[in-house]
């Protein structure tokens, strides 16, 4: 006599089976070491995207303060030039002290207004981080 062996086919209840009985096997511990593994991880792969990212930036930064600090140095020259021009300018009318004069005190209170701005500004900052301060 020979035997028939029953034969199931794949994802047949047998797989199901298969599949319950290691869902079984495995222990909670196991799922939180393998979270925690997938954790750190995750926090390796963010922290070197993150270091990335910042030595990026740090060589753009280089580029911009070096161009922004020469355009920052010829603005001064330009406005010394500006200032000797208003001297040269001025003396034919009031005289070279006179002159002189009349572009420092211009001057003196372009940074007058500057200042207060600024303090207002400062003010306002202090302000915001008082209870209840608005940004």
């Amino acid at each position: 006599m020979s035997e028939v062996e029953e034969t199931t086919p794949a994802g047949s209840s047998d797989d199901g089976r298969a599949v319950d009985e290691a869902a079984e096997n495995r222990s909670l511990i196991d799922d939180v070491e393998v979270l925690i593994e997938d954790g750190k991880t995750y926090l390796e792969a963010e922290l070197n995207f993150q270091k990335t990212r910042a030595q990026f930036v740090g060589d753009r930064a280089k580029g911009v303060a070096l161009y922004g600090l020469l355009g920052l140095m010829f603005a001064w020259m330009a406005l010394i030039g500006l200032t000797i021009g208003l001297i040269f300018a001025l003396t034919p009318s009031i005289g070279g002290w006179g002159a002189t004069g009349v572009v420092v005190a211009i001057w003196l209170v372009v940074a007058g207004v500057a200042f207060r701005a600024a303090a207002g500004r400062w003010r306002a900052l202090l302000a915001s981080f008082e209870p209840g301060g608005e940004p």
